[in-house]
């Protein structure tokens, strides 16, 4: 009797399997008040399809994405037997391009199924990867659990070899989600479950790209790369596993430039080595060079990654004011606060052209850099902006109930007191995002905590970031209560601009202004009264007046000391109409010959000068 109810299992599998094109053929978004122009470019058998982690790629990959059957149930239920209906993977379930745009309370259960085929491999591991599900996942392979996770921004993965049945076409993927929102100290940025003002519709589940590998026994399982510009050569580590544990093989590692040999290596896994470089050209937002790596361990495992030559560091200009100094030059940085969310994906980019068109309009309105605001991008978003140019300040999502629980309030003096676990908790999601986006050339520093949202322990964890990853600068509170550690001094004044004095040891900048707001009609999420701006005008003209206004104020406060601006914000969000550009990306709000020139003249105005040695 089991054989026969296990064929018969194996047999509805094959049968869903060859079902999903048909399935395929009935998809379409749900319903949605804006579109972006990618959305009639997403269909279930086109995904999403790019390798998903530039910075460690494989040949040997299947993507997962596409339709997949989900049902969603009471918090404490056991596996469902039936599924409700399918689910466009890896959309969100709230969205428009997930198919169902339908809400998950902290008292249900996401359920996800598929069936899919194994890839072949003899000796090695078959790998799952995630790259981020919303927020506590278990994920089962034929029924058996291989691995749970929590924690909504940052990729995971499970070594599902044993768990696989042999000489079976298909196997099941089930994966089961959990997800607090607003009402946990979970990080989660600016989700809420009941969005308004400030605070956006919830996202739950798998949100980024879900696929698969073959490697060998042993295999690379991530590699550090730190560059060192003033040693002409980067700090490589390269670290592996035997599928029991950390191992120690042996690796070559090769560097090109443009397809020139320009450096090699051969080191220990497991071991911080250095790779000297024959030829240094420095990254900059001007001129983005990048350098191609190619690792091979003597397993037989390769993976290909790149990185960029460039330093980041606070110092004094010759007037004696602290500047952002990029590769030993001071070099004023603005650009906007970046939230990243979609119309129709929300949290997740409709396709990788949407990810490039936000980056390059922001690059066509002269900004040099942006701040990502409270969320964590796909890989793809961090390698584009390598690729063409624009430094990021990363926020970490806010840990917080309900819209402002677990606060501090301006002018408090003491910060808010998380439980021991979710204290633990939010420096463990903290070490993860700086860990898995170390090596993000682009990324120029790290933003721990966002005015007084879940601020605790301040400069504690401050140091505690600063100490992982001394390469980077550290904003102290973005905003608010500061504690009197980081590389910047940071003020949020709205409409602004404005700075805080200059103080001898850190940097001041401007970390929010202007929200300047223009409703476009037919470009609105909502159209009633909930829209709204910091100040809000009635057309372009007005808009491009009073923005040009407040960029001109910036001149003075940089010729007293003023390091970066950063302006709210790139596009619309739901109810937030102060963005350059609309929503659904069709407008772009300020036209960049307008102001463009500005921005640039801002950035070049500071005098040269060499940074500390």
């Amino acid at each position: 009797m089991a054989a026969k109810r296990i064929g018969f299992l194996e047999l509805l599998a094959a049968l869903f399997f060859v079902a999903l094109p048909s399935l395929g053929a009935d998809w379409k978004p749900a319903p949605s008040t804006l579109t972006t122009p990618w959305t009639a470019k997403v269909s279930p058998d086109h995904v999403l399809p790019d390798y998903p982690r530039p910075q460690l790629v494989r040949k040997q990959w299947a993507n997962l994405n596409g339709l997949w059957e989900y049902t969603i149930q009471g918090k404490d239920g056991q596996k469902p037997q039936a599924f409700s209906g399918h689910i466009l993977v890896p959309f969100p379930i709230e969205s428009s391009l997930s198919g169902v745009k339908k809400p998950v309370t902290p008292e249900q259960r996401l359920w996800y199924r598929r069936s899919f085929r194994p890839p072949k491999t003899r000796n090695g591991h078959v790998l799952l990867h995630f790259g981020a599900v919303d927020w506590r996942a278990e994920v089962f392979v034929n029924g058996t659990s291989v691995g749970q996770h929590e924690g909504g921004y940052d990729p995971f993965t499970f070594d599902i070899t044993s768990a696989l049945k042999r000489d079976v076409p298909q196997q099941e993927l089930a994966v089961s989600v959990w997800d607090g929102t607003d009402q946990g100290l979970q990080p989660r940025g600016k989700q809420t479950l009941e969005p308004k003002g400030i605070w956006y519709t919830a996202v739950t589940g798998i949100w980024q790209t879900v696929w698969t590998e073959t490697v060998p026994d042993r295999y690379v399982t991530s590699v550090q790369i730190t560059p060192d510009l003033d040693g002409k050569r980067v700090q490589l580590r390269v670290d592996c596993s035997s599928g029991q544990g950390a191992c120690s093989d042996d690796f070559k590692a090769t560097a090109t430039l443009r397809g020139k040999k320009v450096g090699t290596l051969s080191g220990k896994a497991g071991e911080d080595t250095f790779l000297a470089l024959d030829q240094v050209q420095p990254w900059s937002p001007d001129t983005p060079t990048l350098y191609d790596l190619d690792i091979k361990l003597n397993s037989g495992d390769s993976v290909k990654s790149y990185f960029g030559m460039r330093k980041i560091e606070v110092a004094k200009d010759s007037a004696g004011y602290n500047r952002l100094f990029l590769n030993h030059r001071p070099v004023f940085q603005i650009g906007p606060l970046d939230q990243g969310w979609w119309p129709d994906g929300l949290y997740t980019p409709p396709t990788d052209d949407a990810i490039q068109f936000d980056i390059r309009t922001l690059k066509s309105l002269g900004f040099n850099m942006l701040r990502k605001h409270v969320k964590v991008e796909p890989a793809r978003y961090y390698y584009w902006c390598d690729k063409l140019g624009l430094m990021i300040w990363q926020d970490m999502p806010s840990a917080m109930q309900g819209e402002l629980g677990m606060a501090v309030k301006k002018n408090s003096p003491t910060d808010a007191v998380f439980p021991p676990e979710d204290a633990a908790n939010f420096n463990r999601e903290l070490t993860a995002l700086i860990h898995n986006l170390r090596n993000t050339t682009s990324i120029i520093g790290w933003v721990p905590f966002n005015e007084g949202w879940g601020q605790h322990d301040t400069n504690t964890v401050l140091k505690m970031v600063k100490d992982m990853d001394p390469s980077r600068l550290v904003n102290g509170p973005s905003g608010w209560e500061d504690r009197g550690f980081g590389d910047m001094k940071d003020m949020h004044m709205y409409p602004g601009p404005g700075m805080f004095p200059t103080v001898p040891d850190r940097a001041s900048v401007l970390g929010e202004f202007g929200g300047l707001g223009l409703p476009v009609e037919g470009h609105l999420w909502w159209t009633d009264r909930r829209n709204w701006g910091y100040r809000t005008y009635e057309s372009e003209a007005a808009l491009l007046a009073a923005y040009q206004d407040a960029i001109d104020k910036l001149a003075p406060l940089v010729k007293s000391g003023l390091a970066a601006a950063v302006y709210t914000q790139t596009s619309d969000v739901e109810g937030e109409v102060n963005g350059l550009m609309t929503y659904d990306r069709k407008m772009v709000k300020i036209v960049a010959d307008k102001v463009a020139a500005k921005h640039r003249a801002l950035i070049n105005s500071l005098e040269p000068g060499s940074g500390t040695p």
